[in-house]
């Protein structure tokens, strides 16, 4: 792990945790939210960066300086003039591992039936061919095509596929299958792994993708050992470090008090809907175990995690594969957030005030904002050349926006964290070698 840093309140973190699809699709209104209401946040001009599984998708995107606005385009309207997304990427069948396990099964049954003849029959079945398991296939879906895109997204937006290139720090964290310790792409000693391929490996879910091959070594889903993982960026220094957790256990009492009158009893929902569950409740209940130890092992540092409410029901029944209703979700995010703002002023604006930062009150009060205008290209779609012209100026606009809101307002304003990062004393170089 990184060498201890001191803390310093120019050092400002995110770290997203993961979720999958639904996780990526409520970071995104999240951040849109975070983005818009906090004068003197710069979302592409963090110090660090630390993101698993999902999480791992939006934090490089917004190291290469692709804006919320643009990943919002991107991953939920999936119109991007440059690289649309459909969500049928993540779902292509991962053939090579199929055929890879299928040249082994012929081999696995004819030991076993040979183990089974020689054994007089004193070996049962299931004994005899028990190694036929080693035929079965780690993953479903093909995750090299992920890699792949995002190779062509960073190119796009004149990002780099190197951790080193970049103006921040950048930590994806991958769990190595052979000891069970977790990995920090991006740290010395990993920061020469491709970026698209440590999310490859941060978003490798066993059972739905296979393992990814790094340097001899096999890695899964970073989620499998923390679930958020903000201790690399606290190790290294982090003064503030803002959370972004999507997943939480359902209480579908909550949800009932809040007028959801069908939602008594999870085990109506079936099989995936008990095993969601599950999976919610234990990777969140680990996670208040790590938010109580940071807070017990790093107290001047200012912690501030943002995630859905326990009786959001939006959150939990969500067809992502719909573009409604990711755009639907994504928005619901983006209010819910605003509003947890807003009912936490008094907790956070001393938090913020610290690192130069201030909560945008008229924006929070606004009742008439949407996140919908981010994704208002999706009509556009179908203009063909004027339609992509219209998707790139947008782009371009977003671009300009946030480069300007670094420079704007600098006597009146909180000093933006770009810019004290820049600071005589404290400069960083456009690139680390």
């Amino acid at each position: 792990m990184p060498r201890a840093a001191s803390r310093r309140r120019g050092n400002v973190a995110l770290a997203l945790a993961g979720g999958g699809p639904l996780g990526a699709v409520y970071e995104i209104g999240a951040l849109n939210a975070l983005a818009e209401s906090i004068e003197g946040l710069d979302l592409n001009g963090m110090d660090q960066y630390v993101g698993v599984s999902a999480g791992a998708f939006i934090t490089a995107g917004l190291a290469n300086g692709i804006t919320p606005a643009q990943l919002c385009r991107m991953f939920i309207a999936g119109h991007s003039a440059r690289m649309p997304l459909d969500p049928e990427r993540f779902l292509m069948p991962a053939y090579r591992e199929f055929m890879r396990r299928s040249w082994k099964a012929t081999t696995l049954a004819a030991r076993g039936t040979m183990a089974f003849v020689r054994g007089g029959g004193t070996r049962g079945w299931m004994e005899s061919f028990q190694r036929l398991t080693r035929a079965l296939p780690t993953g479903l879906f093909d995750n090299d095509t992920i890699a792949a895109y995002l190779r062509k997204v960073f190119e796009a937006h004149g990002g780099t596929d190197d951790f080193r290139q970049l103006k921040a720090r950048l930590f994806l964290v991958a769990t190595n299958l052979d000891t069970g310790e977790a990995a920090a792409f991006g740290d010395e000693g990993l920061d020469h792994v491709p970026i698209s391929q440590a999310i490859q490996a941060s978003a490798a879910l066993p059972g739905l993708f296979p393992p990814v091959e790094i340097d001899g070594g096999w890695f899964v889903d970073g989620a499998l050992k923390k679930t958020l993982h903000a201790s690399v960026v606290l190790r290294e220094g982090a003064g503030l470090v803002l959370c972004v957790n999507p997943l939480v256990p359902f209480n579908a009492a909550r949800a009932m008090g809040l007028g959801r009158e069908d939602t008594k009893h999870l085990v109506d929902g079936g099989l995936p809907t008990v095993l969601g569950q599950t999976l919610r409740t234990m990777i969140h209940s680990r996670m208040e175990v790590g938010m109580a130890r940071y807070e017990l092992e790093y107290p001047d540092a200012d912690i501030v995690l943002f995630e859905p409410d326990h009786g959001d029901g939006d959150m939990f029944f969500t067809n992502l594969f719909s573009y409604a209703s990711r755009q639907r979700l994504c928005e619901h995010a983006y209010q819910q957030t605003r509003a947890a703002l807003l009912a936490r002023r008094d907790e956070l604006e001393p938090k913020l005030a610290r690192h130069g930062m201030r909560l945008r009150l008229d924006v929070l009060r606004d009742e008439s904002r949407r996140l919908a205008p981010a994704m208002s290209t999706l009509k556009r779609r179908r203009s063909g050349a004027l339609g992509r012209a219209v998707l790139d100026l947008n782009d371009t606009l977003d671009r300009l926006k946030s480069q300007l809101g670094q420079h704007a307002d600098v006597d009146a304003a909180p000093v933006p964290a770009s810019a004290r990062r820049r600071a005589p004393g404290s400069a960083k170089p456009a690139a680390r070698r």
